[in-house]
C-alpha cells in the first residue's frame, strides 16, 4: 500500500471507526430486527384493511367506471399543470430575488431581502387564500401565485448560498481577465454552483408539487379534489381508504421521478465537457495562484 493510499484510508476513517467482527454481527442483528418490525407493521396494516373491508368489490368496483377514471385523470392533469407553472415561475422569481440579494446596490439588496424574509415567513396557505379571496383571482392563478411567492423566496436563498459557496478566487480571476459581472455569473459561478444547488432545488420543487394539493381548499379541481369528490359524493359505502391508496402512490411516484431526474441531470453534468473545462480551469488557477482564497 502506498503512502498516498494509506493517507486516504486514514482520512476516510478519521471520524468513524471501522467496525470489528462483533460490531458487524451486532449491526446485522439490528438490521434483521428492523426488517422484522417493518414487516410486522405492514402485516398489521394489511390486516386492518382487510378487517375493515377495504378491499371489497363495493369499494373498488366504481373505479372501473369511465367517468371516475376521467375525473381522476383530469385532476392529475390539473395538478401537473399547476406544478409546471409554479415550478418555472418559482425558479425565475428565485433567480430575480437572488440577483437582488447579491447586488452591489444597497437599495436592491434591502428590497430583495425584505421580499425573501416576508414571503418565507408567510404560510403558503394564507397567501393562497389572500390572493383568492381578497384579490378575487381565479383558483389556478391564485394557487400558482401563492406557490411561486413562497417557493421562489426559498429558492432565492438556495441560489444565493450556492453562488457564495464558489471559491472567491474564481470570481477574482474572472474579473482579472476582463469579464463583466454578468459573464462572471453566467460562465464561471453558476456552472460550478449548480451541482451544489441541484439537490436543494429538486427538494423544494417536491414541496411545491405536494403543496398543489392545497388547491382543493379554493375549489381548484386538482388530484386531491377529484379524490375528495369520489369519496364524498357517491351513493355507495364511502371509499375513502381506496381513494387514498390510489392517490398516495401516484404522488409518491411523481416525487420519485423528480428525484430520479435530479440524479440524471447531475450525472449528465459530470460528463459534460463544459463542467470538465470549468473544473480544469479551477485546478489550474489553484496551481498558479495557490495563495488566492
Amino acid at each position: 500500500m502506498t503512502a498516498h493510499a494509506l493517507h486516504g484510508d486514514l482520512e476516510s476513517t478519521a471520524l468513524y471507526d471501522v467496525p470489528g467482527p462483533r460490531a458487524q454481527r451486532r449491526h446485522f442483528l439490528y438490521g434483521i430486527a428492523s426488517i422484522v418490525v417493518i414487516l410486522v407493521l405492514v402485516g398489521w396494516l394489511v390486516y386492518l384493511l382487510f378487517d375493515t373491508s377495504q378491499f371489497t368489490a363495493a369499494k373498488w368496483g366504481p373505479f372501473r367506471y369511465e367517468g371516475i377514471q376521467e375525473l381522476l385523470l383530469r385532476g392529475l392533469g390539473n395538478t401537473l399543470k399547476a406544478f409546471a407553472y409554479a415550478s418555472v415561475l418559482s425558479l425565475v422569481f428565485g433567480a430575480v430575488l437572488a440577483s437582488g440579494r447579491l447586488s452591489v446596490h444597497r437599495s436592491a439588496r434591502w428590497l430583495a431581502t425584505l421580499c425573501v424574509e416576508f414571503f418565507r415567513a408567510m404560510p403558503v396557505l394564507v397567501m393562497i387564500f389572500f390572493i383568492f379571496v381578497a384579490l378575487q383571482v381565479q383558483p389556478l392563478p391564485a394557487l400558482v401565485a401563492g406557490l411561486t411567492l413562497y417557493n421562489g423566496s426559498v429558492l432565492a436563498e438556495v441560489f444565493r448560498t450556492g453562488i457564495n459557496s464558489v471559491e472567491r478566487g474564481q470570481r477574482e480571476a474572472a474579473y482579472a481577465l476582463g469579464m463583466r459581472k454578468t459573464q462572471v455569473m453566467t460562465f464561471v459561478l453558476a456552472p460550478q454552483a449548480v451541482r451544489a444547488m441541484l439537490p436543494a432545488i429538486i427538494s423544494q420543487l417536491v414541496v411545491a408539487l405536494k403543496d398543489t394539493s392545497l388547491g382543493y381548499l379554493i375549489t381548484y379541481e386538482e388530484f386531491l379534489h377529484a379524490g375528495k369528490l369520489i369519496a364524498s359524493n357517491l351513493d355507495y359505502d364511502l371509499p375513502f381508504i381506496p381513494v387514498v391508496m390510489i392517490i398516495s402512490p401516484i404522488y409518491i411516484g411523481m416525487c420519485m421521478l423528480l428525484s430520479w431526474f435530479a440524479t440524471w441531470v447531475a450525472r449528465r453534468e459530470r460528463r459534460s465537457p463544459k463542467t470538465s473545462a470549468v473544473e480544469v480551469a479551477a485546478a489550474a488557477q489553484e496551481t498558479v495562484l495557490p495563495g488566492r482564497r
